[in-house]
Order: structure tokens, then C-alpha cells, then sequence
């Protein structure tokens, strides 16, 4: 069963690398002239890659809680691409804080430009808030959910990476909402690898955290909600400490 499962892993990698292409030109006429069109692309991307995930390899996506709406910050844990994946299909208007090198990405880069994502530099950590404050404050003009990876980077079950200042600075700044995120998509699509696992991953939005606080408060609480939701979520999926790594 181990071997058929990594041949059906295998298989669902290679049609989902293939399909990213082949919808971002089928939605490229429409895109090139309407930001609707770019995000129309990506949401059917998203929907394809969970739909043949379900038939091909036996994994289920599902999104728990009140998905946020409106102007609101999320502020979400991040092990996987399949978690991207998930929270973009399930807002109605994402706005990804990213790393810059993502707009040189076949395909990804031309689509996050045209839906104008904010790109950070990540080596250059005041410079880098900077400008991110400057490019949220322009995207704010078209209503939105501004969602980011507070680690800045995936962190696989079982590891631990600190929680960075630019979610508080963006809490602090905005005086929005801040719906923080848990997940459990890392344990079935790792962030290394091939092999995907069968089962239910999950992204869970969680009780939102009303602006006011001050940044170290905001910065323990959120911490504290998402880490214990994720570890919770993995637990239910079957996750054991010792397969950290």
C-alpha cells in the first residue's frame, strides 16, 4: 500500500506542476486586462490541486471556523504549500505578504504581480518593514484580506521558528482585525519531499483578536492560539512528536 501511495504521490505532483501552466494561459487573455481574471486563475488552480488531491491521493482539505471577510488582517501558520493553497481558495480576497523572490516564479510571478501581492525583501529587516507598510497601505484602496506567515518561512510539525515583529507592526498600524490561522497541511504534504499522506488537512480559522493590545501582548497571544490549534490539529491527523523532522 506504502508503494502505491507514493506512485499516486508522484503522479499527483506532476499532473498539479503541469496544470499551473496550462490554466495561467487558458486565464491569461482575461487576466492581462482584469485583476478579477487573475484571481479567477488562481482560484481554479487552488481548486483543481485539492479536488485531484481527494481523488488521486486520498487527502481532503477542509476549512474550519468563520472564514474572515472584509478588511482584516490574518495572521496564519504556515508548513506547506497546500496551506497557501487552502486559505487563497477560501477568502474571497487574499492579499499575500511574500517573499520577493516568489515574482520570478514561472507562471506564480506574473499572477501575484497582476493581483498585486506585497513582496518583501527578507534580508533586509527594517527596510523591508518599510516598504511592506508602504505597499499595504496602497493596496488598501481595493478592500481585502491581508494574510501573513508570521514565521516568514514554512516550518515543518515538530519544528519551531520565532515569531517575527512585522505581524505586530502590521496589527499596530492598521488597527484591524487580526484572525489568526492554524493548520495541519504540513504533516500531509511536507514541505521536502515526494510522498504525500492520505487524510484531512485542515486550516482553521480562530477567534479574532480586536486591535488595542500592545505588541508584546498581541505577539504571546497569537503565538500561543495558533501554535496550540496547529499542534491540536496534528494530533487529530495522527502526528506523533517523534516524526518530527
Amino acid at each position: 500500500m506504502k508503494l502505491l501511495q507514493w506512485v499516486r504521490s508522484i503522479l499527483y505532483i506532476v499532473q498539479v506542476t503541469v496544470a499551473m501552466p496550462v490554466i495561467g494561459l487558458a486565464f491569461a487573455p482575461w487576466a492581462m486586462f482584469s485583476k478579477r481574471g487573475a484571481y479567477a486563475a488562481c482560484k481554479a488552480y487552488a481548486a483543481w490541486a485539492m479536488w485531484t488531491a481527494r481523488w488521486l491521493i486520498g487527502l481532503r482539505c477542509e476549512v474550519r471556523g468563520q472564514v474572515p471577510e472584509g478588511e482584516v488582517l490574518i495572521a496564519a501558520k504556515h508548513q506547506s504549500f497546500l496551506d497557501i493553497i487552502m486559505i487563497f481558495h477560501a477568502l474571497p480576497r487574499a492579499k499575500f505578504i511574500m517573499k520577493r523572490e516568489v515574482l520570478w516564479t514561472p507562471v506564480i510571478g506574473q499572477y501575484t504581480k497582476r493581483m498585486q501581492m506585497i513582496a518583501v525583501n527578507r534580508g533586509k529587516r527594517g527596510q523591508a518593514i518599510t516598504k511592506m507598510m508602504e505597499d499595504v497601505n496602497v493596496g488598501r484602496v481595493e478592500p481585502g484580506q491581508i494574510v501573513i506567515y508570521s514565521q516568514g518561512t514554512r516550518v515543518a510539525p515538530g519544528l519551531s521558528a520565532p515569531y517575527k515583529v512585522g505581524t505586530a507592526v502590521l496589527y499596530d498600524q492598521l488597527g484591524q482585525v487580526c484572525v489568526p490561522a492554524a493548520t495541519n497541511a504540513g504533516y500531509f504534504w511536507p514541505r521536502r519531499g515526494l510522498y504525500r499522506r492520505p487524510g484531512l488537512a485542515v486550516v482553521e480559522f480562530l477567534a479574532p483578536i480586536e486591535p488595542g493590545l500592545d505588541k508584546r501582548a498581541f505577539m504571546a497571544r497569537l503565538e500561543q492560539e495558533v501554535e496550540s490549534h496547529s499542534d491540536a490539529l496534528l494530533r487529530e491527523a495522527g502526528w506523533q512528536p517523534a516524526e518530527a523532522g
